[in-house]
């Protein structure tokens, strides 16, 4: 049976490219969001922070969300928390309340504090669990999201939520961070293809693990520096590195391992 999954930012920079991996797998593709995609099978043109625009899928069966927009990391604190939060929510709960039962969600390592200046994380590789330290609205709004997953999960046993902290997703897999240009190492440090996260999103698709909630590092496996992560650490950071615990890293074939702890299958 064909899986009908709807996409929000279809025409985005990940929707754009999830879309044909999910065609490509016979899953039928609605796209929702302020501009069509031309990959999709069906277009809705809407906003999801508006009850409006989200009853013009009333009438389009939906098997699966994936819910990747939203404002980004400039957000202001009232725009970060009206869209992100309040309209994450009230997406969720309208295909909550018309029988859908699956959702696939994009966060962010932002929501562990990366985005604030001097975020050192309390461990290395940091999990996927790591508590919402940041200082930033954007980041605050995606450990919100988060929250309102396990919540709506809580008043329903029969939802299924995947949850992604995606990192800063780049084109090539083999990208390389400039050392020199690093501000913000936990943010700059914690790349992930395009390719990665479009094979993800849609494995997870195609193939659902049952109800409950589930949160993941979506970052690649290796730091994206030419030198080793404890060396590039030690180059951005200064004496700040000394706060961290580095063992992680200097145990034999984990040298460049990512900061990021990620599945083996990533």
């Amino acid at each position: 049976m064909m899986t009908r999954v709807l996409v929000t930012g279809a025409s985005g920079y990940v929707g754009s490219r999830l879309t044909p991996y999910l065609r490509s797998t016979g899953c039928s593709v609605i796209a929702f969001g302020r501009t069509p995609s031309n990959d999709a099978d069906l277009n809705r043109t809407g906003s999801f922070t508006s009850p409006t625009d989200l009853a013009l899928l009333d009438d389009v069966p939906i098997d699966v969300v994936v819910h990747l927009a939203g404002v980004t990391g400039a957000a202001t604190e009232a725009d970060a928390v009206a869209v992100n939060g309040e309209g994450t929510r009230l997406l969720l709960r309208t295909m909550i309340d018309r029988g859908v039962r699956r959702f696939v969600v994009a966060s962010s390592i932002a929501a562990a504090g990366c985005l604030t200046e001097g975020f050192l994380p309390r461990e290395l590789p940091i999990p996927a669990d790591h508590p919402c330290l940041s200082a930033n609205p954007y980041g605050f709004s995606k450990y919100v999201v988060e929250e309102l997953a396990r919540y709506l999960a809580r008043t329903d046993e029969t939802l299924e939520f995947d949850l992604y902290r995606l990192g800063v997703v780049v084109d090539e897999p083999d990208h390389q961070v400039d050392l020199s240009a690093v501000q913000l190492p936990f943010c700059q440090l914690g790349t992930v293809s395009i390719a990665t996260v479009a094979e993800r999103l849609t494995r997870t698709i195609v193939a659902p693990r049952g109800p409950g909630v589930r949160l993941e590092n979506l970052v690649s496996a290796e730091i994206p520096s030419r030198y080793p992560t404890v060396e590039t650490l030690t180059a951005v950071l200064g004496e700040q590195v000394r706060d961290l615990d580095l063992s992680a890293y200097r145990r034999p074939g984990n040298e460049r391992a990512g900061l990021w702890a990620v599945p083996e299958s990533t």
